[in-house]
């Protein structure tokens, strides 16, 4: 195990290694499952780890839970009557239920275009839903006028080192269950997910690759890493990976910059072939957004991948969530 891994960013190895201590009791320890049908597509052997079998369905539990452990701890001169955040789902669940395990009200701004089903899952959690236009702009000022109205504490769905941690700790599992993954690759929207798969993964195993997956029409991380700068998506993304329509931001970006591999993007309709194909084969419930990373693995261009020569043999894809809206995907199932 590594321990050289110190790029001046947001949080260490031993911050995740932290979080699984804290979140092993509370959180489903996720299979890493195997597919022929998918393998065959490929040139590698794929491992799928299904995160949609995680609590609320999807991966954000793990870093929703941990902020919420450290709450109190974290903001002892704060007003921690609440908290408050934006999501277009998958966050906003998880946090809605974490803040209800810990006796905290929650409010959970969703754009207009948020999937029902996820909207539903979060006043079912004990969330309250507050809706917003679109745009990440108009999340972030609804989000901040309920702040001043309510008080309480934002959570960021990756501009949050306790968050980010969380995420890591999908690494933690994947290379205990199979030490000789080579590779993984997931879905990229803010980010938390990958810099915290990424810290953790190459402090465990140097050599590993890390792979990030984003759709055409919300291409962040893809841009930024061949410009080496920061860069936003220009406008809101049109995309049916509507749990990757935001952008990396200053927390995930470094960590992106120096420890993800590669970058690769996927068209819609590979990604709604990819979900099909999980559906029908894999026999998983997943949304779309997971589709993105399966897409990618699926593509002739991955082996194009810095680093993805024939040494990479066993790649493991997170399938980050289950949260999928089944009225919308019928309309192109």
């Amino acid at each position: 195990m590594s321990d050289s891994i110190n790029g001046g960013y947001c949080l260490s190895y031993a911050d995740i290694e932290h979080a699984y201590e804290v979140l092993r009791p509370q959180i489903h320890k996720t299979p890493l499952l195997q597919c022929s049908s998918i393998t065959k597509r490929t040139s590698k052997k794929i491992f799928l780890k299904a995160e949609n079998f995680q609590h609320t369905g999807s991966f954000k539990f793990r870093g929703a839970l941990n902020a919420m452990e450290h709450f109190k701890e974290d903001h002892r001169d704060a007003d921690t009557s609440c908290v408050v955040t934006s999501s277009s789902g998958n966050h906003g669940q998880a946090l809605a239920f974490a803040a209800n395990k810990h006796g905290v009200d929650s409010y959970i701004v969703m754009p207009e275009c948020a999937p029902w089903c996820k909207k539903e899952a979060v006043r079912g959690y004990g969330g309250i839903v507050v809706e917003s236009g679109d745009s990440e702009q108009s999340r972030y000022y609804v989000a901040n006028q309920v702040l001043k109205e309510k008080g309480g504490l934002y959570i960021h769905s990756s501009r949050n080192p306790r968050v980010i941690a969380g995420q890591g700790t999908i690494a933690i599992e994947i290379l205990a269950d199979n030490p000789d993954i080579d590779a993984i690759i997931a879905p990229v929207g803010g980010g938390g997910m990958i810099s915290g798969i990424a810290l953790a993964a190459k402090s465990i195993k140097p050599s590993i690759k890390i792979y990030g997956a984003e759709p055409e029409q919300a291409m962040s991380a893809y841009t930024s890493k061949k410009l080496g700068k920061l860069t936003t998506n220009p406008r809101l993304p049109v995309t049916v990976a509507d749990g990757v329509k935001v952008s990396i931001n200053e927390l995930t970006w470094p960590i992106i910059r120096d420890l993800v591999d590669d970058v690769i993007t996927v068209s819609e309709n590979e990604i709604k072939a990819a979900t099909r194909l999980v559906f029908q084969r894999a026999k998983l419930v997943i949304e779309p957004t997971s589709g993105v990373g399966i897409a990618a693995v699926m593509k002739k261009s991955f082996l194009d991948l810095k680093g993805n020569g024939d040494e990479v043999k066993n790649v493991a894809v997170v399938l980050c969530g289950g949260n999928c809206d089944m009225k919308s995907m019928l309309a192109w199932y």
